[in-house]
């Protein structure tokens, strides 16, 4: 048997620049997709979120329109698992992160799912590569469009600053491409006053970028000038963050934020609850990750009166920001 477990992730200050070769201050989530693989089983099956489909031939890795099943038929057809040829097992996946809500939920259980599998085919890959090869299996087999923060922080967990340049997602991702730096801040802070809120609202993150990001494509300057100063936002956050100066990373939360709205990447919902956070007691909130629904990210030393709040103004669920670990893989022999 083998097991894996990762994390959701919340944008701090950054985000979106892993889309555009820029910085992000990035931290995973308490909650954890999980997957085991059972080599008891006969023939490969596949399970996520309680769907379940045995893999007999290639064309049952087609994917399906709105169908949870697609991240673990994405995986196998990228590892090339191909029925028949080797020993059979039960694939299954669960996760505690809401999914569509814009906490890498989906991405947590690709590498869920892609860890076991490796495990199983003998594969030995190091954080980097995994990382690239789930942010490869989401964007060329899945269609998403998405940057780079999901898939690094799903595999090395934590609370990270990285720096994504020339990692520009519009760009293919050739064997020459650098990997992103990934510097853990974790050792120096002991805890963050801050809280996640659902806004029970479901999104596609590949949606939400999509508008903006043409918009850059096309070289408007808001965007450009926009993204860049967000980016210098998430440098200068590493800063306050290390010298645990709340009240400045809060405001360049804010100003994250203020950004981001004015390009037209948040929502109603997002707003709605971002302005009771603020009214609640917090200093600084924003979006943790896309807009268009899904979740708010607080920064409060009143976490009772904020989450008080939150709930008032229709959050559907508190999540927890937890520098915790990323991916991690298990094997379980039995004698």
């Amino acid at each position: 048997m083998i097991t894996a477990t990762a994390p959701g992730r919340c944008g701090l200050v950054g985000n979106p620049t892993d889309m555009y070769g820029g910085s992000v201050l990035s931290c995973s989530t308490r909650e954890r997709a999980r997957c085991a693989l059972n080599p008891d089983a006969d023939g490969v099956i596949i399970t996520v979120s309680g769907q379940s489909q045995a893999i007999e031939s290639a064309s049952d890795l087609a994917l399906r329109d709105g169908d949870y099943l697609n991240v673990a038929r994405a995986v196998l057809a990228a590892l090339e698992v191909v029925p028949g040829r080797m020993p059979p097992f039960h694939l299954t996946a669960e996760t505690d992160i809401p999914m569509q809500a814009g906490l890498a939920g989906s991405t947590a259980i690709l590498a869920c799912l892609t860890g076991c599998l490796l495990t199983h085919l003998e594969l030995r890959l190091n954080s980097y590569q995994i990382a690239e090869l789930i942010r490869k299996i989401e964007y060329d087999l899945l269609g998403i469009v998405c940057g780079f923060q999901d898939h690094y922080m799903t595999v090395f967990g934590g609370l990270n600053f990285m720096d994504f340049r020339d990692k520009d997602s519009a760009l293919p991702q050739e064997p020459t491409t650098p990997y992103a730096t990934v510097e853990p801040l974790k050792p120096f802070i002991s805890e963050l006053p801050l809280i996640l809120a659902h806004t029970g609202v479901r999104h596609h993150s590949g949606t939400v970028h999509k508008s903006i990001r043409e918009r850059w494509l096309e070289g408007e300057p808001a965007v450009i000038e926009g993204y860049l100063e967000i980016a210098r936002l998430a440098r200068a956050a590493k800063r306050a963050l290390l010298a645990r100066d709340w009240d400045r990373v809060a405001d360049l939360m804010n100003r994250n934020h203020a950004i981001q709205r004015d390009l037209g990447g948040s929502g109603e919902s997002n707003e709605k609850l971002i302005a009771a956070a603020l009214a609640g007691g917090a200093d600084g909130a924003k979006l943790a990750g896309a807009g268009g629904g899904g979740t708010v990210l607080a920064l409060t030393h009143e976490p009772d009166r904020t989450v008080r709040a939150l709930l008032e103004a229709g959050a559907d669920k508190i999540l927890t920001p937890h520098p915790g670990p990323g991916l991690t893989v298990a094997v379980e022999v039995t004698v």
